[in-house]
């Protein structure tokens, strides 16, 4: 399906820019650090956090995502490890990253969802952060992206209960006006997600 989306369209579907999420959390990007960008789609996010100095891991399944998102870091002078991977069936790295991210990636129901989350949360260095970022159930009633179906969307207690025994940093609902190409566009019900593993 995401082959389908992204080969269809002549451009970046979800535009070249960061999500805003990326902007407003800039302070957990630090540099020399290591990141993990899960189903990356078109590079914008992992080009970003390789902007700001960190080496950069991308995930993602769809070819023409992974050129667009090559020929982007080559744009942006950055560059990436970009691995063609089936995030529910492949293996991930345990313990490799300083950082996960994970920045709307809920193309899958609560079943996908806990195989996502337990790859996330292995991948993760002891003492590393998750980023997630993506649509509340509210999402439905605008209609400006993300999936169709509300049992793949977040809210406060599922995240929280799908990452206890870790240190919550953020956990927040909300709404605002989403501009991040085509594949994200108006009034959006947001929640950020920001939680540190374990040492």
């Amino acid at each position: 399906m995401w082959e389908e989306r992204f080969s269809s369209s002549d451009d970046y579907v979800f535009g070249t820019a960061p999500a805003q999420f990326l902007l407003d959390h800039q302070v957990h990007l630090t540099s020399g650090h290591t990141a993990l960008a899960v189903a990356d789609g078109e590079g914008r996010n992992s080009v970003y956090m390789a902007q700001q100095g960190l080496t950069v891991t991308a995930l993602e399944f769809a070819p023409t995502a992974i050129a667009r998102a090559h020929d982007l870091a080559a744009t942006k002078g950055v560059t990436l490890n970009i691995r063609q991977t089936d995030v529910l069936r492949d293996a991930w790295p345990a313990e490799t990253y300083d950082l996960v991210a994970g920045i709307f990636i809920q193309f899958v129901g609560p079943d996908g969802r806990r195989i996502q989350f337990q790859h996330i949360k292995d991948a993760t260095k002891p003492g590393g952060l998750v980023m997630l970022h993506g649509y509340t159930p509210e999402q439905l009633d605008h209609g400006t992206g993300g999936p169709p179906f509300r049992e793949n969307m977040y809210t406060d207690v599922i995240l929280r209960a799908a990452f206890v025994g870790w240190d919550i940093v953020e956990c927040r609902e909300y709404e605002r006006e989403v501009q991040e190409g085509r594949g994200h566009s108006g009034m959006s019900a947001l929640i950020d997600f920001v939680a540190r593993k374990p040492v």
